[in-house]
């Protein structure tokens, strides 16, 4: 099974894991052909462009030490699930404003009895402001432009936590024009980690790893919709 292609990861999958994924697959499908999580044609690589991808990040020792993370706009819950999957330590919050997907991975998470994962639909700018630099890690795959979707994550970071994002071969490009959003929110990019989907095709792929130095002004996140009408 594609399962086996996660083993290019360096993961450890353990028989329960396996399971966990493959039943983790069903529930996906499922809710799929009534609720568009993805198109029809990636549900055919669903393993090797969305959980490959999602699971990415365990090419880093970022997840080794954390407790706490975010997904930002998680969307069908990639990379939030499959993080859950591999990492339970780690207590995970997705977040994403469309409520239907909010729902697939809250009703994903009871029936695989994952205690780790919980998902709530709500912007980012309007989250509770208790949450403010209280993560580890907050994840961003295929959501906005590098300034503007920093601006959604800095703020609740932890300082000293790492913002990782899932971005295509024009990582570079992303950074530059995202240079004064990093200086404004006190973030550096500390490196970019480069990988391959397993596909027939070249599909390249970066994560970004930006720690945030120093606490965020106050000011941020600004009201909802102002990031992207005004980004940085």
């Amino acid at each position: 099974m594609a399962i086996n292609k996660l083993k290019n990861l360096n993961i450890k999958i353990s028989p329960k894991t396996e399971n966990l994924i493959k039943l983790y697959i069903e529930e996906f499908l499922t809710y799929n052909a009534h609720t568009n999580l993805i198109s029809k044609n990636d549900e055919k690589v669903l393993i090797e462009k969305h959980i490959f991808d999602s699971l990415a990040i365990c090419k880093t020792t970022l997840l080794d030490n954390s407790k706490t993370l975010m997904d930002i706009g998680t969307g069908g819950g990639f990379p939030a699930l499959p993080i859950a999957l591999i990492y339970p330590k780690i207590k995970i919050l997705g977040v994403d404003s469309i409520a239907k997907k909010i729902k697939f991975i809250n009703n994903t998470a009871q029936k695989l009895n994952l205690k780790n994962i919980t998902a709530i639909a709500s912007r980012t700018e309007n989250l509770d402001k208790e949450l403010l630099e209280s993560f580890d890690i907050i994840t961003s795959r295929a959501v906005a432009p590098l300034n503007i979707i920093l601006e959604y994550a800095a703020p609740f970071l932890k300082i000293n936590g790492y913002f990782v994002a899932y971005k295509s071969k024009i990582a570079h490009e992303e950074i530059e024009c995202a240079q004064n959003a990093l200086k404004i929110l006190n973030c550096e990019v500390e490196s970019i980690v480069k990988y391959d989907l397993p596909l027939k095709e070249n599909f390249e792929r970066n994560l970004i790893i930006i720690k945030k130095i120093k606490k965020t002004p106050a000011q941020f996140p600004r009201k909802a919709g102002t990031a992207k009408a005004n980004p940085l």
